[in-house]
C-alpha cells in the first residue's frame, strides 16, 4: 500500500509539492487582496495545502478570508476605536465551540442599541448581535455578479471547486485552547514546541451554527484552523499516507453506507486520537495497514460510544448534525466487518486504481497501460499545480488591471503607488515565501508600466530609443512568451523592424509544442486534466524554464504599442445590449485585447515580414497561424479562438482576399456571436467587397 500511493500522487515529493505550492499562493492572495484595496488575510487550509490528497479524491480548494477591520472582543478592554467592534458571548445555553458575536460601537465603548444594519438582529435580552447568516447571505448578494453562490456550512462559495469561508480573527488566548494545551502535556504527542506555537496561534470565527442550537442562525463556530495545520505539517510520511487510506475508504466503502455523512475532518480528528495515543515507533513503513487497522479500532470505539469528540475543543461530538443514529448503527456494522475480514475490503478501492496498484505490486503485468505512476505522476502532478497557481495569478492581475484602468488617476500613476506597496511587502516581511510573491506581482506591473509609457511616448509621435527600451529586460522572464511578444510587438508598433524579428525568431526558439497556454479570464474544458500535464513531459528536453505562456493582453492605456486590428477587441460591442451580456470576469477584461501567446506569434511574423518586404517568409508566417489555428490539436491552448480567427481574417484582408476574410470572420461569429470584434470586421470587408 506504502508503494501503491508513491505510484498514486501521494509520494514525499509530491506532499511537499502541494504544501509549498499553496503557501505560496496563501502569500500571492494575500498581496493582490492589499492591492484590490482588501485589508485580508488568506488562507488555503484542507486537503491541498496539506499535501494529503491525490488526483482521484478530486479534493476541493479550501480558502479561507479573514478581515483585518473587524475586531473581535473577548473581553471588553479588547475594544479599539474605528474597527468594527463584535464582543464573544458564550453561556450555560450556548453550544460548545459555539459564540454570538454582540455588537459594540465603532466609536465608543458601548453596545450598539439599533438595527442600523441588515446583519444585525436583537436578542431576547435586547442585546444586538451580528448574525451568522445574514452576513453569508450578505457575501451571496456581494458576489452576485461572479456566479451563483453555493452555501455549504461556513462557505460561501460563487467559484466550481472552492469552498470559501469569510471568517473574523480571534488574537486573543482562549480557554479551550489552553484546556487542550494542558491535556496534552507530557504526552509524546503533539511534541511541545507544537504546543508552545499554538498557544499563540490565532482561531477564527466562522458563520455556522449548531444544528440543535435555538440561536443556529446567529451562531458562529470557534474554529482551530492554525493548530489543525501545526498538527498535520508534524505528521511523516506513514501518517499522511494512513490519513488518505482512511480518505479512500470513506469516498469509495463508508460512502456506499452512509453517503457523505462521513467528512475529511473525522478522518483528520480519528488520526489524531489514534498517533496521541500510540508509540511512535508504530508509525513506520512497514507497519502502515496495522496503523490503519488502530485507526478503524480507534473509529469503532467511538462509534459504540455515539459521540466523536472534537479532538481540540472539549464538549462537541463530531457526530451531531451530520451521522444519525441509525447510519451510526449502519457504519458501526461495517467496520466490524471489515476488521474481522482483516480489511480485504481494501482491494475494492477502485479511486486511483489502488485495486490494481496492489496486485501489480506482485504482477507487474496488471498495471493498466499508459497510467501516470511515480516520477512521472509527481512531475505532472508538479505541472498543473504550477498551472493552477499561473492562472490564479492571472486571474488576479486581471482584477487588478481593471481597477487600476477604472481609476480616476492616470494609470502611471497607479502603477507606481501599486509597485510602491509590493516594495513594501518585500521590506516589511521576513517571509521568503511573501517576498517571492511581491516580487513576481513587480515583474508584472513594471511590464505594464514601461508598456503604458511607451504607448504614451508612441501617440506623441516620439521615438523608442535605447534609453526607453532598455528597463524591458527586466521583466522579460516573466514566462516564455507574452512578456517578449509584448516587446516585440512594441518594436514592430515604434517602426523598429529588424528589432522585432529577432525578437520573434527567439520566442519561436522557446515556444515549442509542449508548451502550455495559461488564461486568467478563460478556461476550455479539460485544460486542468492530469493527463494535458503528462503529455507537456513527454519528448521536452528542455528543462530550462516552466513551459508556460500567458495570453497577451493589452489595455486601452497600450493601444500604441498594439497592432492595429486589436483596437477593434478594445471595442468589440455594437450595443449596450451585448455590453449587458457579459458576465463578471468578461466586464474585467473585454475592453482590453487579450489574445492567445502562440496565435500573436504568427500574426505579429506576418506583419513584420510584410513591413521588410520578406514575402516568402511573410506567408510562411500566414500558413503557420492558419494550420496552428485550425488543427485540432491544438485546441487545448486555443483560448480567445475567436480573436486568433479575426486575426488570420485580417491577414487574410491585407492579401487582398476579401471573400476567405468575411468566411473567416463569420467563423469566428459562429464561435461567439456577441461581443465579438468580427462584427466590425464582416461590415468593413462587405463595404469593401460592394465597393
Amino acid at each position: 500500500m506504502f508503494d501503491a500511493l508513491d505510484n498514486s500522487g501521494a509520494g514525499k515529493e509530491t506532499v511537499l509539492e502541494r504544501r509549498r505550492t499553496y503557501l505560496q499562493r496563501e502569500h500571492f492572495e494575500k498581496i493582490a487582496c492589499q492591492l484590490q484595496g482588501k485589508n485580508l488575510e488568506c488562507f488555503h487550509f484542507g486537503s491541498q495545502s496539506e499535501g494529503t490528497t491525490t488526483p482521484g479524491l478530486q479534493s476541493d480548494i479550501d480558502f479561507l478570508g479573514s478581515f483585518n477591520t473587524t475586531n473581535i472582543m473577548t473581553i471588553w478592554e479588547d475594544w479599539k476605536a474605528g474597527f468594527q467592534n463584535l464582543l464573544m458571548l458564550h453561556d450555560n445555553t450556548t453550544p460548545p465551540q459555539q459564540y454570538l458575536l454582540q455588537v459594540i460601537r465603532v466609536y465608543t465603548p458601548e453596545p450598539e442599541t439599533s438595527l442600523t444594519d441588515d446583519t444585525f438582529v436583537r436578542k431576547d435580552s435586547g442585546q444586538i448581535l451580528f448574525s451568522a447568516e445574514r452576513w453569508k447571505n450578505d457575501i451571496a448578494y456581494d458576489a452576485r455578479d461572479q456566479g451563483e453562490a453555493t452555501k455549504n456550512g461556513p462557505s460561501v462559495s460563487w467559484v466550481p471547486n472552492w469552498d470559501i469561508v469569510q471568517a473574523f480573527y480571534v488574537r486573543k488566548p482562549l480557554p479551550e485552547i489552553q484546556q487542550w494545551i494542558d491535556r496534552c502535556r507530557g504526552k509524546h504527542w503533539p511534541p511541545v514546541q507544537l504546543l508552545e506555537a499554538a498557544r499563540i496561534a490565532p482561531c477564527f470565527l466562522v458563520p455556522a451554527g449548531h444544528p440543535d442550537s435555538d440561536y443556529k442562525r446567529e451562531e458562529w463556530r470557534l474554529s482551530p484552523n492554525l493548530i489543525e495545520r501545526l498538527l498535520m505539517f508534524s505528521f511523516n510520511m506513514t501518517q499522511i499516507k494512513c490519513y488518505i487510506v482512511l480518505k479512500l475508504i470513506k469516498k469509495s466503502l463508508f460512502a456506499n453506507i452512509v453517503v457523505d455523512a462521513i467528512t475529511s475532518f473525522h478522518c483528520k480528528t480519528i488520526m489524531f486520537f489514534t498517533i496521541e495515543r500510540t508509540h511512535p515507533c508504530l508509525w513506520c513503513e512497514h507497519n502502515l495497514m496495522f496503523v490503519l487497522l488502530l485507526c478503524l479500532h480507534e473509529l469503532r470505539r467511538w462509534l459504540r460510544l455515539g459521540r466523536l469528540p472534537h479532538y481540540i475543543i472539549e464538549g462537541v461530538n463530531l457526530f451531531d448534525g451530520k451521522l444519525s443514529k441509525l447510519l451510526q448503527k449502519r457504519l458501526l456494522v461495517y467496520i466490524d466487518s471489515l476488521i474481522r475480514n482483516n480489511l480485504q475490503d481494501v482491494f475494492c478501492i477502485g479511486i486511483d486504481n489502488i485495486r490494481c496498484r496492489l496486485q501489480a505490486c506482485s504482477m507487474r503485468h496488471n498495471v493498466q497501460a499508459g497510467e501516470l505512476r511515480g516520477v512521472f505522476l509527481h512531475n505532472s502532478i508538479r505541472l498543473l499545480l504550477k498551472f493552477e497557481c499561473l492562472k490564479r495569478l492571472n486571474n488576479a492581475l486581471t482584477v487588478i488591471k481593471h481597477k487600476l484602468s477604472s481609476s480616476h488617476t492616470t494609470v502611471e500613476h497607479e502603477l507606481k503607488y501599486v509597485i510602491h506597496n509590493c516594495f513594501e511587502c518585500i521590506e516589511n516581511s521576513t517571509n521568503v515565501m511573501s517576498k517571492t510573491a511581491a516580487l513576481e506581482l513587480i515583474k508584472h506591473f513594471y511590464e505594464l508600466h514601461i508598456s503604458v509609457q511607451s504607448s504614451y511616448y508612441l501617440r506623441l509621435q516620439d521615438v523608442l530609443d535605447s534609453e526607453n527600451i532598455r528597463p524591458v529586460r527586466y521583466s522579460l522572464n516573466s514566462d516564455v512568451a507574452s512578456s517578449r511578444l509584448k516587446f516585440a510587438s512594441m518594436l514592430y508598433c515604434s517602426g523598429h523592424l529588424q528589432a522585432a524579428v529577432r525578437v520573434l525568431e527567439d520566442v519561436e526558439r522557446r515556444y515549442h509544442s509542449k508548451v502550455k497556454a495559461v488564461c486568467g479570464c478563460r478556461s476550455i474544458q479539460g485544460d486542468s486534466d492530469l493527463k494535458v500535464f503528462a503529455d507537456m513531459l513527454l519528448g521536452n528536453t528542455d528543462k530550462s524554464e516552466l513551459p508556460f505562456a500567458f495570453c497577451v493582453n493589452f489595455s486601452r492605456q497600450e493601444s500604441h504599442c498594439a497592432p492595429f486590428i486589436l483596437l477593434f477587441e478594445m471595442n468589440r460591442n455594437n450595443t449596450k445590449e451585448e455590453v449587458a451580456q457579459r458576465d463578471y470576469v468578461e466586464k474585467l477584461w473585454m475592453d482590453s485585447a487579450e489574445v492567445a501567446a502562440r496565435s500573436f506569434l504568427h500574426y505579429l511574423q506576418y506583419l513584420t515580414y510584410g513591413g521588410l518586404g520578406e514575402r516568402d517568409k511573410q506567408l510562411q508566417a500566414l500558413r503557420t497561424l492558419g494550420s496552428y489555428i485550425y488543427d485540432i490539436r491544438n485546441y487545448i491552448n486555443q483560448y480567445h479562438y475567436e480573436t486568433a480567427l479575426n486575426m488570420l481574417g485580417h491577414c487574410y484582408e491585407m492579401e487582398g482576399d476579401y471573400e476567405r476574410a468575411l468566411n473567416i470572420y463569420e467563423l469566428s461569429l459562429r464561435c461567439l456571436g456577441t461581443n465579438n470584434a468580427a462584427n466590425w470586421h464582416v461590415r468593413r470587408v462587405l463595404r469593401v467587397i460592394s465597393g
